[in-house]
């Protein structure tokens, strides 16, 4: 079977490595729920430079598509920046399902509803 994409977004901070941490997290979770993530802060830092006008708008523009081929838009963290909302937008108008991580784990019976402990 193979797995839908998961194009996984968040209020990313300042600090890179945080960053990496938490969106590895978060993607090993989309994974163990049967989908493959794309999060697109775990590889562009490495090879764009965002404090160059064209390569910021690359990397948007890069990560569009990336939601574009994307089945479903994960939405994870607690606050909802810009660029989450322009996710959602985008989502919305390309009429991808969004969720929350939490939902995601829910459904998968991972999450806090599930159930378990009872």
């Amino acid at each position: 079977m193979k797995r839908p994409l998961a194009y996984i977004t968040a209020p990313w901070g300042s600090k890179d490595f945080d960053n990496r941490e938490n969106a590895a997290r978060y993607c090993r979770q989309v994974y163990e729920a049967g989908y493959s993530p794309i999060c697109p802060i775990l590889f562009q830092p490495y090879f764009l430079h965002l404090e160059v006008p064209q390569e910021a708008k690359d990397r948007a523009d890069m990560a569009a598509e990336l939601l574009r081929r994307s089945r479903i838009l994960v939405v994870c963290g607690n606050a909802a920046t810009q660029e989450v909302k322009n996710d959602i937008a985008l989502a919305k108008h390309l009429r991808i399902a969004a969720t929350t991580l939490e939902g995601i784990l829910t459904v998968d019976g991972r999450g806090k509803d599930s159930g378990e402990g009872m």
